[in-house]
């Protein structure tokens, strides 16, 4: 494994802008990801950095070596894509052999043999090993497209939303996987997703994007609980953060604060102004209410057994809010 640079690079694509002025180090064996919605500019960063793009300005190093001018071949990466790229007439045991058998690496058959007996353990597929892939599930063939990354033992493994296609329950499981198997192999993983609970449940560090910008840059819970902006606050957190007039509650406002950023916890039931309810989420071990406060909606988490119906009245008021200027810039308190 390597530690990956990024330093001042940019990328456009004719007048559209993929990504400016990116800087991201990626420490050897961490789990980075990269949160943002479509068009953010995530998957241009992971090409750039496989070398599948050629950036306009800026350095990247992986290893401590410039790869600019190298070949994808060359930078000694591995790209975990959102489709499986499974060859279908192929078994299991063949998929993830191919990238061993390229000639650029000149493995030798035993060798191949034990990395792929290896992978399909870590991976937990090793029953499936002579089956072919056109007989798996959705979530076994994505953990093979996984596994034909692993076997290389690359510098940096770089996935661009591989549980994207998966239904949810696969989804949780895979992460969990994920998360076991980049402690296990102390990988080095620049990850690429929308999702925020991927980002929150399996990254060291997240970086979020938005129109081509790195705008901030921590770990999970840091990025969570003080974001830089109120678009950062908005990326991390489900149900999403409450963004409200500043002085909606009775709230010392710092200078300049044009906005208020309540997350769902944060929003007490029992005193304060009255809201009134519009909807009540039941989801198991938790309810969400969905109130309507002075015109505004307002989404705040209560416990299972608290009782509420829509029409009914209940009063509430803030707890440690985030606020915000009129650019969205976070402002703390005097």
């Amino acid at each position: 494994m390597a530690e990956v640079n990024i330093q001042g690079v940019t990328k456009s694509f004719g007048t559209q802008r993929g990504v400016a002025d990116i800087d991201l180090h990626i420490a050897d064996g961490a789990f980075v990801v990269l949160l943002g919605p479509t068009g953010a500019g995530k998957t241009t960063t992971l090409r750039l950095v496989a070398g599948l793009e050629q950036a306009d300005a800026g350095e990247i190093s992986i290893g401590g070596r410039v790869v600019n001018q190298e070949t994808p071949a060359q930078r000694d990466v591995a790209m975990v894509f959102q489709q499986y790229s499974l060859y279908p007439h192929m078994k299991v045991r063949d998929n993830l052999a191919f990238p061993l058998r390229s000639p650029i690496l000149n493995v030798a058959e035993d060798e191949i043999a034990r990395k792929v007996q290896q992978i399909a353990e870590v991976l937990r597929i090793s029953h499936k090993l002579d089956n072919k892939a056109t007989e798996l599930s959705g979530g076994e063939m994505q953990r093979v497209s996984i596994g034909r990354a692993l076997v290389r033992d690359p510098a940096i493994y770089l996935m661009d939303e591989p549980l994207s296609s998966l239904d949810a329950k696969l989804r949780a499981e895979l992460r969990v996987e994920l998360k076991r198997i980049h402690a296990e192999m102390a990988a080095t993983l620049l990850y690429v997703t929308h999702d925020q609970i991927e980002a929150m449940t399996m990254a060291s560090h997240v970086g979020v994007l938005d129109e081509g910008r790195l705008v901030q840059v921590g770990t999970p819970r840091d990025i969570y609980e003080n974001p830089r902006t109120a678009y950062v606050a908005a990326r991390l957190g489900q149900p999403r953060i409450n963004l409200l007039p500043a002085d909606l509650f009775d709230y010392a406002t710092p200078t300049g604060a044009v906005q208020m950023g309540l997350r769902p916890e944060n929003i007490v039931l029992g005193s304060g102004q009255a809201a009134s309810v519009v909807r009540v989420e039941h989801l198991g071990d938790q309810t969400r209410l969905h109130l309507k406060l002075a015109d505004h909606d307002v989404i705040t988490l209560v416990d299972a057994s608290e009782s509420a119906n829509p029409g009914d009245t209940m009063r509430v008021t803030a707890r440690d809010p985030l606020f915000f200027d009129a650019q969205g810039d976070r402002i703390t308190q005097a």
